[in-house]
């Protein structure tokens, strides 16, 4: 059965990232899959890496109780809007806070370092205002999805992570929004079948 964690970085619970994020965890359910849910506006948490790597901070429950739920994983659905380009502040101040070496990487002192997440695979799905897919692309060389894709899950060993982008929103009605969410159903339901990493 494919464990399922979805993690939604929009900090309104009534954002259409939320209803992305409801979307794809009631399809997975129903095809089968375990599914849990991490609402990272709706954690009770201090975002700032007070004091850098340089004195561990000690993890609030929460953070503690989402590291679980995303180490019990196989497969990580990451749901946030864009905004200046890159995520809310409430989820870069959760990577800040919770992936820290010896939880989600191992640090060799100069050396390539090692990921703590590995075997798992995982989903970005992001949704942009007023910005175009093909803007994002070219002008702005996915520089969000970059940071995220490349400069966090796959440093910490997450693989084969596919990206979807929905925008720009202020363009959609509410027949078309409608139609993303049975994309985002579809989606559910095929990561769901998916073969696991060995």
């Amino acid at each position: 059965m494919k464990k399922i964690v979805v993690i939604n970085g929009h900090p309104d619970k009534n954002s259409f990232n939320s209803a992305i994020a409801h979307s794809y965890t009631k399809s997975a359910l129903d095809a089968g899959s375990e599914v849990r849910y991490i609402a990272i506006g709706e954690m009770d948490f201090n975002p700032n890496l007070q004091f850098g790597y340089k004195q561990r901070m000690e993890l609030e429950p929460d953070l503690i109780k989402a590291l679980e739920d995303i180490k019990w994983s196989n497969h990580q659905v990451w749901i946030h809007p864009i905004w200046w380009l890159g995520m809310p502040a409430i989820m870069k101040g959760f990577f800040d806070r919770a992936f820290l070496p010896g939880i989600t990487f191992k640090s060799n002192k100069g050396y390539v370092s090692e990921g703590l997440l590995s075997g798992k695979t995982g989903r970005i799905i992001t949704t942009a205002g007023d910005l175009s897919e093909v803007d994002y692309e070219n002008i702005y060389k996915s520089s969000g999805l970059v940071q995220l894709k490349n400069g966090i899950l796959e440093y910490c060993g997450v693989s084969s992570i596919e990206s979807n982008f929905i925008g720009p929103l202020y363009e959609l009605d509410e027949s078309e929004k409608k139609m993303w969410i049975g994309k985002i159903e579809d989606l559910a339901r095929a990561d769901s079948v998916t073969k696991e990493l060995i």
